[in-house]
């Protein structure tokens, strides 16, 4: 596949994306509580995709390592569960940590991003791996400039999940993003410094760190979709699209 370099008007075409993607992960964020239904979440998300005139890249995804097409707007995973989790009938809990992935495509342009949160009471362990994948991330972007690589921020996150004790999992990780959601160069949550595709300016990429607390061996639900930990600890996943240029990187969905 290609890697297309986006020029400066073009990246302000996709600023729309970003922004609603934002805003509907805010909106998600704060609407999460103690007896939400998953179900509930994911209706909200697609009645913003319909107000907005958007266009899901979820709910018609069918990609080999799914059982698809998905048949949702939003990722929801709770607990144990840290990637494309199928949204079903389940109410939120006390205590529940719950990650939210949404990408849509607006006129055109795609952006693609993810938050974890604790619903109710928190405990400090959650906290703190959401922490770290938050951390990860923000370091991740730092990074993200001309004249380094697709290595430089692998090695970043690896290095960052290390530093708070977390194994790393690269199976899954971060992409470019454009036109479509899933696009090259695959961006691993681990890897060597001064490797891999050279970051040059109008290079939009999504970079997602997610962490599972005790193990870096995943398995998938009987849904086809699910991916949770192998040994039951829980997961966090924090995702953003940004956009490389000649200075700092923007960051397309940024919720501040």
């Amino acid at each position: 596949m290609a890697i297309e370099l986006l020029t400066p008007t073009q990246i302000d075409e996709m600023r729309p994306a970003g922004r609603f993607v934002a805003d509907v992960l805010t909106t998600l964020v704060e609407t999460a509580d103690v007896g939400t239904d998953l179900i509930e979440l994911d209706a909200l998300a697609h009645r913003m995709i319909r107000d907005r005139g958007a266009e899901s890249c979820y709910i018609d995804y069918a990609p080999s390592f799914g059982r698809g097409p998905f048949g949702y707007v939003l990722c929801t995973s709770v607990n144990d569960a840290v990637l494309h989790g199928l949204p079903h009938r389940y109410k939120l809990r006390d205590g529940d940590l719950v990650s939210f992935d949404f990408a849509v495509a607006v006129d055109g342009w795609v952006c693609d991003s993810a938050v974890s949160r604790v619903v109710g009471t928190p405990r400090d362990e959650d906290l703190r791996l959401i922490e770290a994948t938050e951390v990860a991330l923000a370091r991740a972007i730092e990074v993200a400039r001309p004249g380094k690589k697709v290595g430089d921020i692998s090695a970043v996150i690896g290095e960052t999940a290390r530093e708070y004790g977390y194994p790393v999992n690269t199976q899954f990780g971060g992409h470019g993003v454009g036109r479509t959601m899933h696009g090259d160069p695959h961006i691993s949550n681990d890897g060597k410094a001064g490797r891999g595709f050279p970051l040059k300016p109008g290079l939009v990429i999504a970079i997602e760190p997610w962490f599972l607390a005790s193990t870096d061996e995943i398995r998938m639900d009987d849904d086809g979709w699910t991916i949770r930990s192998a040994d039951g600890s829980r997961g966090a996943h924090s995702e953003h699209t940004i956009a490389i240029t000649e200075g700092d990187p923007i960051i397309m969905t940024a919720r501040d």
